[in-house]
């Protein structure tokens, strides 16, 4: 995976991020979300890299990247903290200008990116996620079955932590293949690396810690109502819901909705597939991606 692309580490103000990174051209920041790591974009970041130079990160907490102690602290893993990282990742290898494509937790930390560094983010994509803010308040029955995880892993430490990491690969099974509609779309290699990150107690530890954050993350959201990310956006979620009915939205609003909410150019659509779009869809997110990017360079 990710032949050609340089692997690094980059020291932060307060931990360590592991990427790879390749191509060249205007700047793409890919940022991946739960329970995965920067490798469920190996069958994009290579399309996208012959237009694009390619920073694939694994966010703080997850993967290689460092999973600093929290004790209670919500800011250690709040997304202006995450944000933060990456900031400092793109400053490191030269980029003062990119553009940002988040999946799940990584399309929270570009929303908050693009909200405290507006200069920074040439655009923001964000793959099968709704903004916290909105989901937290359109939560209803069929949205929390979907998110049993995020109510599990906000409890008081350690019951979530003893609780996953008593057998940390029969979940991580569970919730692949219960948010995943493609079958075989993850590949073994890839496969191999995500039980081998997530087998880590501390990968356990620092995920919980991430998923308790989003106390702070709503702070953060309230003080910034009402004001809309500046740069384009496009939105694409995964259209098949069969296996996980009430998914980011319950029985509430869609997908451009709740982001037209929030930004000012917003546009999308969805996909046949579940929720990995970049595993289980590559050819058409990478598709639309290579539509959308170019409209967005400055």
């Amino acid at each position: 995976m990710f032949e050609g692309f340089t692997r690094s580490r980059v020291k932060t103000r307060d931990t360590e991020i592991n990427l790879v990174h390749g191509g060249n051209g205007p700047a793409v920041l890919l940022l991946h979300g739960y329970p995965q790591t920067h490798v469920m974009w190996h069958k994009v970041a290579p399309t996208l890299a012959e237009r694009f130079t390619v920073v694939a990160a694994d966010l703080r907490g997850y993967g290689d990247s460092g999973k600093p102690r929290s004790n209670g602290d919500h800011s250690v893993y709040c997304k202006r903290t995450t944000a933060q990282d990456q900031i400092e990742v793109m400053d490191e290898l030269g980029f003062g200008q990119f553009h940002v494509v988040g999946h799940d937790r990584g399309a929270r930390v570009g929303h908050r990116m693009a909200l405290d560094y507006a200069g920074r983010v040439a655009s923001l994509t964000s793959l099968d996620v709704v903004a916290s803010q909105a989901a937290f308040e359109n939560m209803d029955s069929d949205l929390a079955f979907s998110w049993f995880h995020w109510h599990l892993m906000r409890q008081p430490s350690p019951l979530p932590e003893t609780l996953i990491g008593s057998n940390a690969k029969f979940y991580l099974d569970f919730v692949l293949e219960r948010w995943t509609d493609v079958e075989g779309a993850i590949t073994d290699e890839a496969y191999a690396e995500y039980l081998r990150c997530f087998s880590d107690p501390e990968t356990v530890r620092a995920t919980c810690a991430d998923y308790r954050a989003v106390e702070l993350d709503l702070v953060h959201d309230e003080e910034d109502r009402g004001r809309k990310i500046e740069c384009p956006m496009l939105v694409l979620w995964g259209g098949n819901m069969a296996k996980r009915p009430g998914w980011q939205t319950g029985r509430g609003p869609d997908m451009l909705t709740t982001w037209r909410e929030r930004a000012i150019d917003v546009r999308g659509h969805g996909i046949g597939c579940g929720h990995f779009l970049p595993e289980e869809a590559p050819q058409e997110t990478a598709a639309a991606l290579m539509a959308f990017l170019p409209d967005s360079r400055k």
